[in-house]
């Protein structure tokens, strides 16, 4: 059996540029913080970049934590919904896989986790619409 090594690039960490990038949410599922809260983790699968920074994360705690930080929370996930086409109702149930295979844009921007750059999603919007030659209109 042959040695294998890394490469240059195996080692590199320059992260894509922050900004707005195509998505496809690829899975959702309920998880807990590290303080025991229940959390919706939903992985989107960006379009445009490197196959290694294609798959990133975004958390909504959804119990705990401040007032304000829950209504911050909520926001950020009804506004997730819109964006993937969906408008929830009063009384919906947040399924974790409500989302999955909706289309959207995500905002990415730089960010350090355990000493670590990652990107960090900040915000989403519905998917712009493109002409034949997947130009946007």
């Amino acid at each position: 059996m042959s040695k294998l090594y890394f490469s240059a690039h195996d080692l590199r960490l320059d992260l894509p540029t922050p900004g707005w990038y195509p998505a496809c949410i690829a899975d959702g599922r309920f998880r807990r913080s590290a303080s025991g809260n229940r959390m919706l983790q939903i992985a989107y699968d960006l379009g445009e970049v490197e196959a290694r920074y294609a798959r990133v994360c975004e958390y909504f705690v959804l119990e705990g934590g401040s007032d304000f930080g829950r209504v911050m929370t909520w926001r950020r996930l009804v506004a997730l919904y819109r964006a993937a086409g969906r408008e929830p109702a009063v009384g919906d149930e947040i399924g974790a896989r409500d989302l999955v295979g909706c289309e959207v844009e995500v905002e990415v921007e730089h960010d350090r986790w355990q000493g670590e750059p990652r990107l960090k999603v900040v915000r989403q919007r519905p998917l712009a619409p493109t002409d034949d030659e997947g130009i946007p209109f």
